[in-house]
Order: structure tokens, then sequence, then C-alpha cells
């Protein structure tokens, strides 16, 4: 990993130069490390750090710094290095990338790892790359974030009531991770709904890959009841009252295809919006009757 004390190149909007890799709590936009943040090494390192995590802050800070496969920390940190020709000229980040969104997420949107020379040069999940312009143009679409664009960390961006994750927190080889490398992970994840999962309400899985990750996450409210299928905008009811949603990966080759075009997203995360909002209108109403109509609630469901 870079020094601390090497000049490094600059970053592309605030100018403040870093080496690549970036190190932890030396002033990267948004990096939620200290340079004291604790390092799992390996797989048992990863589960105990996670089953100990208190909030969504050390949750992100931990796994931003997680070396625990050797493989995907070789990758990520040679391709930091390396660079694309296009961005030659610029600090890569080079480390996991954590989720990035609300604490107290309405939404919450898994996808599959981090693009390697998307956020794994840029530091926030789905941002730099064509993925993540698609994204985040419909999120905006449906008054999820403040933007359309998701260029860089330090672009302020910020999140309504929505919280993405990737199951897997490093940028792997030809987009693959192997599944020794995805269970080696998998903690990290179910930390993460354990922090955030009495807030959500929708869970968007992109792609066939986040939906079995997702089944796998909520394990618990599906026992005894028949798996699931993947499609594009299919809507399960889970016993808490959250519902899943099914959505296409907007992948360059899905977008490029018209398996998936704007229009297609923009359902999936218009029907996310009405959803939380009757959710919280239901429970408006339950409130309503238990104090005899004495409590009022005022502003939006994504707020809260």
């Amino acid at each position: 990993m870079g020094q601390p004390g090497e000049r490094g190149l600059p970053h592309p909007r605030t100018g403040r130069r870093f080496p690549s890799p970036v190190p932890p709590g030396s002033g990267w936009p948004g990096d939620p490390a200290r340079p004291d943040t604790p390092v799992a090494h390996d797989a048992a390192e990863v589960a105990g750090l996670a089953a100990r995590l208190g909030t969504v802050a050390e949750l992100d800070a931990e796994t931003s710094v997680c070396r625990a496969c050797p493989r995907l920390v070789a990758w990520r940190e040679e391709v930091a290095v390396t660079k694309r020709r296009a961005f030659a000229e610029e600090p890569y980040w080079g480390r996991p990338v954590p989720g990035w969104g609300a604490r107290r997420p309405k939404v919450l949107i898994v996808g599959l790892a981090p693009a390697a020379h998307g956020a794994n040069r840029t530091g926030r999940v789905f941002t730099g790359d064509r993925s993540g312009d698609q994204l985040f143009a419909s999120l905006h679409r449906a008054g999820l974030v403040n933007s359309p664009l998701s260029v860089d960390a330090a672009d302020g961006l910020r999140a309504n009531g929505v919280r993405i994750v990737a199951p897997v927190r490093c940028a792997p080889p030809a987009n693959k991770p192997t599944p020794a490398e995805r269970a080696t992970c998998a903690p990290w994840l179910q930390a993460e709904w354990q922090l955030v999962s009495q807030h959500v309400r929708v869970v968007v899985a992109l792609g066939g890959f986040a939906w079995q990750v997702v089944l796998g996450m909520l394990a618990d409210q599906l026992a005894g009841q028949p798996k699931p299928v993947f499609g594009h905008a299919v809507q399960y009811p889970l016993a808490s009252g959250t519902s899943l949603l099914g959505c296409y990966h907007p992948s360059q080759q899905n977008m490029f295809t018209g398996r998936l075009t704007p229009a297609m997203l923009d359902d999936v995360f218009t029907l996310a919006r009405r959803l939380v909002h009757d959710s919280s209108r239901s429970a408006s109403q339950m409130v309503h009757k238990s104090t005899g109509g004495g409590t009022k609630r005022s502003g939006s469901a994504l707020h809260e």
C-alpha cells in the first residue's frame, strides 16, 4: 500500500495529492478509516471483527481496510498502480469499497463488486463507471439521490433514504470473485444488514448473483417458503414487511443490448419508492389508531 510520505498524484476534484493505493486516514474524501483502524487478514478475522461491530461507521471503516483475500488485495493494488490510460494522472483508491448512503436507509440496493477502474479508483460504490452513470441517473429521477451524476467521492452526491452495498468489497480480476472470496466477504454484508435492517423497507438486488446473495442474507425470513425466483421487477414480500425487488444489473452489456433500459430501471426504483411510502403510511395509520389520533407525523418518509 502507498505510504503517507509519498507525494502521489492530485485528486481530480480536491487537488490534494495521494499515493496509490490510498493509505487509510490520509484525507481522501469520504474515507471512513483511520491509520489505526483494525485490519482483517483472513476469513476468521473478518468474521471476528464483523461480529462485534456496533455502528455503520465502524463497519465502513473496517471493511475499507480489509486484507483477507490475497488475490483480491494483489489485484486491486496492481490496478491502482498501473491504472487505465484515461486515468493515468489520478490517484486510485485501491482499497475495499464500503457501502455508501444513508445509515438508516429505507431502500437497500445490493450490487456485485467494485469495478477495477470505477469504484476501485474513486473509493465510492458505483462511482466513475458507466454502470454507475445509469444507476444514479435513475435514482435521481426517483428522488433517491440529489444528483444524476456520480463522478468522484467529493462531488457532493447525497443519498435520500437509500444505501448501496456490494457483497464483495474488492474489485476482482475479470469481475469474477471466487466462491471462497465471496464467503470470506459475506460476514461484512451480514453485519451491515443487522445494523440497518430495522429501517429497511425495500431491498433491491441488482442481478441474479446479488439476488442469491440477498436470499442468503434474508434466510431467516424465508425459512419454509418456496425459494423466490429472480426476474426484473419481480416483487417478493418478506415476513418482516420488507419487500425484495429484482432488477437487471445496469452493466454496459445489459444497457447496450437493450436487455435493460433506463425506463426499466426507473420502473424498479419508482416501485421501491412507492413501497416505502405505502409502508410508512401504514405505520402512521397504526400509530394514529393506537394513540387515538393524537400523534402527528410530518415530512418525507425517506428522510426518517
